[in-house]
């Protein structure tokens, strides 16, 4: 009996002092990032199980809150991200109110025409126009260049993020072999899948990752699509093929051989590839956010800013075109005055159907013979069905009866075109015969015809040029599209910084230098003439063009911006709260809790007492009967 004492006391002092190791190893690793706390349980041994033995040191890994943890660690990722950047595409425009601020300068722009109109002779109140006039074309293509910066930036991040995350997928790779190699009872076990479990962890930040635990220890890698990244040892292999600066003129496209920038490409072991962006396999994480803002969130204030530009340079350049009714007794339409009508002068006829749909036509005059193909992505409408023709190019015959018949073959038969009875030369009637019925015609058109005409017999000017060539904005897609970055381009005429006179100068006009209509007529068309911008500018709803001053369409974009910036910060602390929420939900069942530990520390050692006691009673017992 004392012998049987004896072993079970021994394999009690075994088991307790493993447990002890391990109790100590927790209370050792209390601060160490991603270290699990490990558990010993005994297990029954001997005949009759009446012994005890040590058994493997496990980890308490609480599964679910771990999947949980790794979805908000991509979230939370994807929503610092986002929120990050929308407060840098914030502080672009400025404090609204600053006098630095987009607003502001626009302001001081529009109130400088008010002084010119009050006294038109003034040299000061001319230089203050230009002066002002410069300073909102610099700040204007400030902000655009700020954009096009951030989007490189993403850019990059986004190349080092995938050479991170192909990294960590070896990584998981090689560790899966590890612990496949590991016996359950191998003490290096546990602190393998730490590792594995920090290199995942890392790349739920990165991309949204679904692992799943195989009947060998190792794990598989899934995106949250369903795409596999990782099965046991054999990891893909992720590469981005960076294309440095953007432009705006660098967007995305599922072929690669048209796209503008990087796409990830997912390289199986077999040699497979698998383009992420355009299975849309990555849904969350840090990545997918650069993504969104680099394809979609930046180039829709590149717009916005491109689409502020351009109506700022076509108030001040263009008259607005809008039909008034006419009929000829049994077909009815518009008579629309297109005197001057440029390439780029879009004219856009809203037709209704048989079953009371209505939607666009956008009429695309240019200068090409056949004329390019325009994306409706780049019209006001992208909505819109879009029909360029071709009409002569400045300085050749600008017959109107040139341009009825152009207009007359791109709509097609359904409708007739001709000549306004009595009206303008330039004037066309357009009238439904059989085709949908006519609802509203519009057009903005140029009425200077080059950048060099700062007088003209009209109110309008020239006042800003697109780049360095000084080039007359009219919309035109003869040679891409001329909205696409005008934003970065826009600049005041140099021919009228050097004859400032030509702000109140109208030829036949009898006050010459001192006619405050031209002054007064740009400051009206800033703010209050309603003129269309488009629908990708995101400004008054995604999905249909918004008509507004151009003062209007100013805070229009400072406040969807700044909506924008507290929307992503209120998300991002929301997502924050959860990420916690999750991390202490996760620490408390897999953590290590010093109170706990010592409370266990003290009991292991009380039971070692204990077992030290049996085994001093039992050596005793012996003795006593070794001396009889």
């Amino acid at each position: 009996m004392a012998l049987d004492a004896f072993s079970t006391a021994t394999a009690g002092l075994r088991v307790t002092q493993a447990q002890i190791g391990v109790v100590s190893q927790n209370i050792a690793n209390v601060g160490t990032a991603g270290y699990v706390r490990r558990t010993l349980s005994p297990v029954t041994s001997g005949t009759g199980n009446a012994g005890v033995a040590t058994g493997t040191i496990a980890r308490a890994l609480d599964t679910a809150a771990l999947k949980q943890l790794r979805s908000e660690n991509s979230g939370a990722a994807y929503t610092a991200l986002k929120s990050g950047i929308h407060t840098q595409l914030d502080a672009l425009y400025g404090k609204p109110g600053d006098a630095s601020a987009l607003d502001g300068v626009f302001n001081a722009f529009t109130l400088s025409l008010q002084t010119l109109a009050a006294n038109p002779t003034s040299t000061a109140a001319r230089s203050t126009v230009l002066s002002a006039a410069n300073d909102l074309a610099t700040r204007i293509g400030s902000a655009a260049n700020g954009v096009q910066a951030l989007r490189s930036g993403l850019e990059t991040q986004l190349s080092t993020d995938t050479t991170t995350a192909s990294g960590l997928l070896a990584q998981l790779a090689k560790l899966n072999t590890r612990i496949i190699a590991a016996t359950a009872d191998d003490p290096s076990r546990p602190d393998l899948e730490d590792q594995r479990d920090q290199a995942l962890n890392s790349l739920s930040g990165l991309i949204d990752i679904n692992a799943v635990t195989q009947s060998d220890g190792s794990v598989s890698v899934l995106t949250g699509s369903g795409v596999t990244l990782l099965d046991r040892a054999n990891a893909a292999t992720l590469s981005f093929d960076a294309r440095g600066t953007l432009s705006a003129n660098a967007l995305y496209d599922a072929d690669p051989s048209r796209s503008g920038v990087g796409t990830i490409v997912a390289t199986t072991p077999g040699g497979g590839k698998i383009d992420l962006l355009a299975s849309g396999a990555i849904r969350s994480g840090s990545i997918t956010a650069a993504i969104e803002l680099r394809d979609t969130t930046l180039p829709q204030a590149q717009r916005q800013l491109d689409d502020l530009a351009a109506g700022l340079s076509r108030a001040m350049s263009d008259r607005l075109a809008t039909g008034t009714a006419a009929s000829d007794g049994i077909k009815a339409g518009f008579d629309i005055d297109l005197t001057g009508l440029s390439a780029g002068n879009a004219i856009t006829l809203t037709v209704q159907d048989a079953s009371g749909t209505q939607r666009n036509l956008i009429l695309m005059p240019s200068y090409q013979s056949p004329p390019s193909a325009v994306p409706a992505s780049g019209t006001d409408d992208a909505n819109a069905t879009v029909i360029p023709f071709t009409i002569p190019p400045p300085g050749a015959s600008r017959d109107p009866a040139t341009i009825r018949s152009a207009i007359s073959a791109a709509l097609g038969a359904g409708y007739q075109v001709s000549s306004v009875p009595g009206g303008e030369a330039g004037a066309v009637r357009i009238l439904s015969t059989g085709g949908a019925a006519l609802r509203a015609a519009s057009a903005s058109v140029t009425q200077v015809t080059s950048s060099s005409d700062t007088k003209g017999s009209a109110t309008q000017i020239p006042l800003f040029v697109d780049g360095q060539s000084a080039a007359l904005y009219t919309g035109s897609f003869d040679h891409g599209s001329q909205l696409t970055g005008f934003a970065q381009r826009i600049t005041v005429n140099p021919a009228i910084v050097g004859n400032s006179a030509s702000l109140v100068s109208i030829v036949g006009a009898a006050s010459g230098s001192g006619d405050a209509t031209r002054p007064q007529a740009l400051y009206t068309a800033l703010t209050s003439t309603q003129r269309t911008f488009s629908s990708a500018s995101g400004i008054g709803g995604i999905s249909a063009p918004t008509k507004s001053s151009v003062a209007d369409f100013v805070q229009g974009v400072i406040s969807v911006q700044g909506a924008a910036a507290s929307a992503a910060q209120d998300l991002n602390e929301g997502q924050s709260i959860a990420l916690s929420t999750a991390q202490g939900r996760f620490a408390s069942a897999s953590g290590v809790n010093i109170d706990d530990e010592m409370s266990n520390l003290i009991a292991l050692q009380q039971a070692y007492t204990a077992n030290a006691r049996v085994l001093t009673a039992a050596r005793d017992m012996i003795d006593t009967l070794l001396r009889i």
